[in-house]
Order: C-alpha cells, then structure tokens, then sequence
C-alpha cells in the first residue's frame, strides 16, 4: 500500500486539467492507470483537519481537529461569535490508520508531514521521516531544520530527500507487507524550487507571475518525482502487487494558483477548497477509467480494511468501503456528505480568494453535498446558500429561495447529521465585536485592491 498525499495541491494543478501551464507527464501516466475520480473531496479545506479525517476515517466533531491552531483567527473585531476551540493533537483512543495496518501485520513507514502530534511513531508507524507537529518546512532546501530527518548536502532540495528516503525503506521492506503513508510537504509555502526547473517557467504561457512560475516548478518536480516512486516498485518487482492512491490534503491557494472553473481554494468550503485529485491504481486489480461517483479521503480507511482482510478494526468510521466500486465497478450508495468548520479563517487575497465574505476566506458554519446539490449554512445570520453542481460547478447562483423544498429536505438531514455526531455550533457573541471597525477594515481592504 502507498498513500501518497500532496499538501495544498489544486484538483486543476496538473497536466491532464491545465496542460498549458503544469507539466506533470508522471501523474498523467498514472492517471491513465487508474480509476480517476473527478468527484474525489478531502474532510476539511485546511491541513490539519483534513489529515486528521484521513488518519482517523471520522469527520471532524469526533476528534475536534477544525483547523491549524488557533480557532480564533482573524481581526477580534470583526468575528460576531466566540468560535470553538480547536484540538490541535490527534487523541490516542483514536486508532489511526497506521495502527489498523500495524496490528494486521503490515510495516508502516511515515515520510513527510505528519501535523497530528509530535512523533507519528507514537500513533502506528514503524519509521518516520521528517514527521511532527510542523505544518510546513521552514526551506525546501538543505539545511531543513525538521525532525527525525537529518540535513542533506547544502543546497539539497526536501522533495527529492524524501522521495529518496521512501524508495530505499520500499526496497528494505519489500518482501513483507508494507503501508507506505508519503505526505508530501510539497507543494505548500514557502514557494521555492529547484532554479533551473523554475526557469523553464518563466515567460510560459499561462503563467501569471515569478510566484506562479516556482509553484509550476514545485509541481513538476513533485511529479518527477511520484515517478521516481513508480519505477522503485517496478525495480523491486512488486508494481503489480502494490496499491497505490494520489491525492491531495486540500484545495489550492487560490492567489497562488486559480482553481477555475471551481469556486474559490484552500481554506473554502466552495469546490476550490474541499475538491482535489484522487488516483487508485492497482494493476490487474483495477480497471483505468474515470468515476463520477463522489467520495471523500474519509473513505480510504473503511476501504483499506477490506482490502487487506483486516482482523483487528476501528471500531468507529464515518466513510464507506470502496472496494465493489473499485474492483467491480459497482455503484456506491447514496448519501450525502459533510463539512463542519465552526472556526474562523481569515482572509488570504480579498481579490483572489472568491470567499463569500471578503475578510474571511470562510466563517462558521457547514456544508452538505447531496447528489447535484451543495448546501452552505453560515452560523453567524443563519443564511443558507444552495448550488446544482450539474450546472454551476462555480458555485455563483444560490438557489436557495428559488427551490424551499430542496433547501428544507437538506437543511433537515444536515441538523441530524450534525446532532448524530454531535458537533458544537457556536452561539456565544463576541463582546469584542465591533461592525463600525469590520466596516472600516473592509473598506480598506476595498481600496488596497482597487489601487492594484
């Protein structure tokens, strides 16, 4: 098993969706190797919450992980509720993915990000590197300054370690079963790349700006890499015996990279934010094709654990298994899925970012995807936006008053969900909360904009 998991890369950041600008021609190969899924979601638009959904297979009011510390983010003045604190730690009751694989006999072995705690050997995993609390590098050069992962030769670039670090522990290992969890700290900030991959960039079509321009860079050589990790399971003889998944933590940063024609990017609970790419590939095992079928990282766990026959479970998972949909091409059941951020997130770009509300790239509230539609329930005015993704995958007509039957039929299934698992809505007002000053750091912000 390899679980390769890219941080803050865009569903639209690669060659198959924008070959214009990104050259991914690896990822591609194994896009066509694969069941690609074009309605795959991550369980949160930011780092640590969507990890910890993917670790622990449960959405987030189970184990409290809402967002990157703290919950209180942005302006005190302009926030109307006293959001709920986050957990910054992944609690040990929870058994984690790396866990269920260890006690079924599996090697596990960590490379990378880890953002759940501070060592991913106390929570399954039989070897780890450059895994702990940090939720980026502080360079993607040598020296890093990370844990468990000591510095290279100066000048040596963070993404081709790991991927060093990865294919010689895969080649130690390879005649037992083994899980291998590669969460890439690329391609989030800092912005840096290899300069003479950057070059290639500079002045190409498509690319905005030097900013634009490295992040391509970082993207390619990213890819260069997931190559480099296909070609050790070819060297090792294992290709054929190995599962492999691709997918990222998140949406994009949309200032960054645009996520067009989705709404909005990382941080968002719009379709830039929470949608990302998903590969499965397992030769002879799965048959390459693309799935419209929606699911959610919340689903690997489930899916995993019928897959290797595991003896020793999670005694509680909120995602499904796969496997009928992956092996037979059965279709999965209905349902709906679920969002609950009830922190705040402060703006990145008021331009760029696409967010409802301009100092925030999001506010409290949930999100329900249900069939066509997608549901948005703010907590601060009790509003409601409601969207058909058959038709505005954008997110830019809110149907909400036009279709009260949809609107009321979903908003009913979300307050279960939300009861059944129960998750906190913040109700307490901020004595703080100043609209005189919102209005007047909006206005500013107007202005900042209109002078670009």
């Amino acid at each position: 098993m390899v679980l390769i998991v890219v941080d803050d890369l865009g569903w639209a950041d690669n060659g198959i969706k924008n070959g214009d600008v990104f050259n991914t021609p690896n990822i591609d190969r194994l896009a066509a190797r694969s069941l690609s899924f074009s309605n795959a979601y991550a369980g949160a638009a930011n780092c640590a919450p969507s990890r910890a959904v993917l670790m622990s297979g449960q959405y987030p009011p189970r184990h409290g992980i809402y967002t990157v510390s703290p919950s209180d983010r942005g302006h005190i003045k302009t926030r109307k509720l006293v959001p709920t604190k986050n957990t910054k730690v992944l609690k040990d009751e929870i058994m984690t993915m790396a866990e269920m694989f260890k006690a079924n006999g599996y090697t596990t072995g960590h490379f990378g990000k880890w953002h759940l705690g501070e060592d991913p050997k106390t929570q399954g995993f039989d070897h780890n590197v450059g895994g702990g609390h940090n939720g980026h590098p502080k360079t993607y050069f040598s020296p890093y300054d990370l844990p468990s992962l000591s510095n290279g030769p100066k000048g040596e670039y963070l993404t081709n370690r790991l991927t060093t670090e990865v294919t010689s522990w895969i080649t130690r290992v390879k005649d037992k079963p083994f899980f291998t969890y590669l969460p890439y700290y690329t391609v989030h900030t800092p912005i840096q790349a290899i300069k003479e991959v950057k070059q290639r960039y500079i002045g190409k079509k498509g690319i905005r700006n030097a900013t634009h321009a490295t992040y391509a860079a970082m993207v390619e050589i990213m890819d260069t890499n997931v190559g480099r990790i296909m070609q050790s399971l070819k060297d090792n003889g294992i290709y054929e015996n190995t599962l492999v998944v691709f997918t990222s933590d998140n949406g994009g940063i949309r200032s960054i990279s645009y996520q067009d024609p989705l709404r909005a990017g990382k941080g968002s609970y719009y379709e830039g934010g929470i949608r990302v790419p998903l590969l499965v590939s397992w030769p002879n095992k799965i048959k390459p094709s693309v799935s419209d079928e929606a699911v959610i990282n919340l689903d690997f766990f489930p899916t995993f654990e019928n897959i290797i026959k595991a003896d020793k479970k999670s005694s509680l998972l909120d995602g499904i298994d796969l496997s009928a949909h992956l092996f037979n091409e059965l279709p999965l059941p209905q349902r709906s899925l679920f969002w609950h951020f009830p922190v705040y997130l402060q703006a990145y770009d008021m331009k760029a970012d696409q967010s409802r509300d301009p100092l925030f790239r999001t506010r409290p509230g949930s999100a329900m995807r249900k069939g066509k539609w997608k549901l948005h329930h703010y907590f601060e005015d009790n509003s409601y936006e409601l969207y058909d993704l058959s038709n505005d995958l954008g997110e830019h007509v809110n149907f909400a008053s036009a279709y009260p039957e949809v609107l009321q039929q979903m908003s009913a299934e979300l307050n279960e969900w939300r009861k059944s698992v129960n998750a906190p809505i913040p109700q307490q007002l901020n004595s703080e909360y100043d609209l005189a000053v919102a209005t007047k750091l909006l206005q500013r912000k107007i202005k900042k904009v209109k002078k670009r």
